[in-house]
């Protein structure tokens, strides 16, 4: 069973999800120390873990999926959020610095179309982390929680797939290593749980994090024919034929699935 926006919203209001979304949104900082002034798109379900880059960042948004709805965030200002198909994201070419992907590949798969598209609209210095549920944690087999259903991942397995889609893995990490307690007092230990765990067994951490940038081909070093030379305005064509619609306009989006 896919859990639905609004099934992932009432489990992050809960204590466990609080303390997942600290645990997930320190190691996210780890790798992203800085955030000031980059346009941050949060994809697949990536909501609670936005909140900080509103302040900082020059623009964030998140995109919702098909597959599990949407509901309107921030819940009390302008809305922030749309959703679209992974295929066919409404944002212009090379306008994004980061991509946090979240409650997503473990429903759907690695999707090509997707990747494609965060390849597109991702700057050429810009990076994407994928988080996804590690199917050596424990975390994959608590189905009371989001990480507990669908499919679990290895770190080699996301890392090739990003290799075969034209992404280079930079740098990976690792958290949830507290056992996916219900009891109130045992979930409030989660820190010593995180600092022991990353020590003692690092690679049993309940869920993946994995980051990655473009990867940029090389020049020849051979100048193209003067009759073969493309006009400097092609990006412009290109981007109106696709009829993609310009990043500062999600800030409007009213949450509803394009045409």
């Amino acid at each position: 069973m896919i859990p639905t926006a609004y099934q992932l919203r009432a489990f992050y209001k809960t204590l466990g999800g609080r303390i997942v979304r600290k645990l997930v949104r320190d190691r996210v900082d780890a790798l992203w120390p800085s955030h000031k002034g980059l346009r941050v798109v949060g994809a697949g379900y990536a909501a609670p873990y936005l909140k900080p880059y509103l302040e900082e960042a020059e623009r964030a948004v998140c995109v919702m999926f098909p597959v599990q709805g949407v509901h309107q965030w921030p819940e009390h200002d302008d809305n922030l959020t749309c959703l679209t198909d992974e295929s066919d994201l409404p944002l212009e070419t090379n306008s994004v610095d980061r991509i946090l992907l979240i409650h997503s590949l473990e429903f759907t798969g690695f999707l090509k179309p997707a990747f494609e598209e965060f390849y597109r609209v991702l700057k050429s210095n810009g990076r994407i982390i994928v988080v996804v549920p590690n199917r050596l944690g424990l975390w994959a087999r608590a189905d009371w929680t989001p990480f507990g259903r669908g499919t679990p991942y290895s770190a080699a397995q996301v890392e090739d797939f990003l290799k075969e889609n034209l992404f280079i893995p930079e740098g990976s990490e690792r958290a949830l290593f507290i056992p996916p307690f219900k009891s109130q007092t045992l979930l409030r230990s989660a820190m010593l749980w995180e600092k022991l765990g990353r020590k003692i067994c690092p690679a049993m951490g309940g869920i993946l994090l994995v980051e990655a940038s473009k990867q940029i081909y090389a020049g020849t070093g051979k100048l193209a024919p003067a009759a073969k030379k493309i006009p400097l305005n092609i990006q412009g064509e290109r981007a109106g034929a696709r009829g993609v619609s310009s990043f500062k306009g999600l800030k409007g989006c009213s949450g509803q699935s394009r045409p």
